[in-house]
């Protein structure tokens, strides 16, 4: 038996890298969330196409894009590693500084992160996450709502996301921290 959906003991990395491979968890600042059991096949298809189409736009462009399982690690300052505290598993990200991969993950904001909602995720992405993504610096931050088959992007301008831009799933939508990388919704489920 793992961890409980949510502990309020305070957990580093060097804590995250100790627990069962099976057991899969976010830490967000020293707290740990148990990630959801395995995702609907909407939010699957959602985060397969949106992976394939925007590694497939930066297929030889020095931009990588990943998808979960990926380690995120988000220090504070210049922190070991052991002792950072936020770790995540963005749903899709793309890092286009190669001096932050290493074979853990990432450590380090990524250039952008993609998250599909589902209802045991939806409050930690719109809020927690949405906070910590902005601290750490990832320039967009995309949220996408299956349901209603919209899509909210947050840019990072001066340190801060403000109001996102929303737009449904239709035609196409630009990454704007990635010049030529455009995602075709016409693609992706109904």
């Amino acid at each position: 038996m793992g961890l409980p959906q949510h502990k309020t003991e305070y957990y580093t990395y060097a804590d995250y890298q100790s627990w069962p491979e099976e057991a899969r968890y976010e830490l967000i600042d020293g707290v740990a969330y148990a990630m959801a059991p395995a995702p609907t096949r909407t939010h699957q298809h959602l985060v397969g196409e949106l992976f394939r189409q925007v590694a497939t736009a930066l297929k030889g462009k020095p931009c990588q894009a990943f998808v979960a399982p990926f380690d995120v690690r988000l220090p504070h300052t210049d922190e070991r590693d052991d002792k950072v505290d936020t770790v995540v598993q963005p749903d899709v990200l793309v890092v286009c500084d190669e001096t932050k991969l290493d074979e853990y993950g990432v450590r380090g904001a990524p250039d952008w992160v993609a998250e599909v909602l589902s209802p045991s995720s939806a409050k930690r992405d719109l809020i927690v996450k949405l906070a910590v993504y902005e601290r750490a610096g990832v320039l967009e931050y995309w949220l996408l709502h299956p349901t209603d088959r919209l899509v909210s992007v947050y840019r990072l301008v001066n340190g801060q996301y403000g109001r996102p831009e929303i737009s449904e799933m239709q035609g196409s939508l630009a990454v704007g921290v990635l010049p030529g990388v455009t995602v075709d919704w016409s693609v992706f489920p109904n």
